[in-house]
């Protein structure tokens, strides 16, 4: 069973070893269209915004988008992404424990944060991936349980 400080499947990197780390990024100089249909096509719900794509400028969410278009109409979406992003990113990296990042994603109202490592970007989790991982984990859990009351 899982759920101690300190154990793997409750970790940022149990969730990257399912899903992989591959992160998409966009340049602050591409419009909101272009990372709109990037959203689309790739179905994200945020784009990291990185001239490297190392580091993390900034990172657009849907949330930008749409806030964009409710003040400057369909015109916003020729609009570049550094004038929507959010520059000021909160990030963990691969040891943080799942249940904190989840706090600090429903305390500060976003859902999706990066993931760094010796300064580099690694991979992205969001508050979908932290909900699939936990329901796993239960779903295990409850398995366990089963069979200890069977004596398996």
């Amino acid at each position: 069973m899982t759920g101690r400080r300190g154990e793997p499947g409750m970790t940022v990197q149990s969730i990257l070893t399912a899903k992989g780390t591959e992160v998409v990024s966009t340049s602050a100089k591409a419009t909101l269209r272009e990372a709109a249909e990037a959203m689309t096509k790739g179905k994200f719900g945020a784009l990291v915004v990185s001239e490297s794509g190392e580091t993390v400028d900034g990172i657009l969410s849907e949330r930008d988008i749409v806030h964009m278009v409710a003040e400057h109409g369909a015109a916003a979406l020729d609009l570049k992404v550094g004038d929507a992003m959010t520059a000021n990113v909160v990030t963990c990296n691969r040891t943080d424990r799942i249940d904190d990042i989840m706090a600090q994603m429903s305390e500060r109202h976003f859902r999706h944060m990066p993931v760094i490592e010796d300064g580099k970007l690694v991979g992205m989790v969001s508050m979908t991936d932290i909900m699939r991982k936990k329901l796993a984990d239960l779903h295990h859990e409850a398995s366990a349980l089963r069979d200890f009351i069977r004596g398996h």
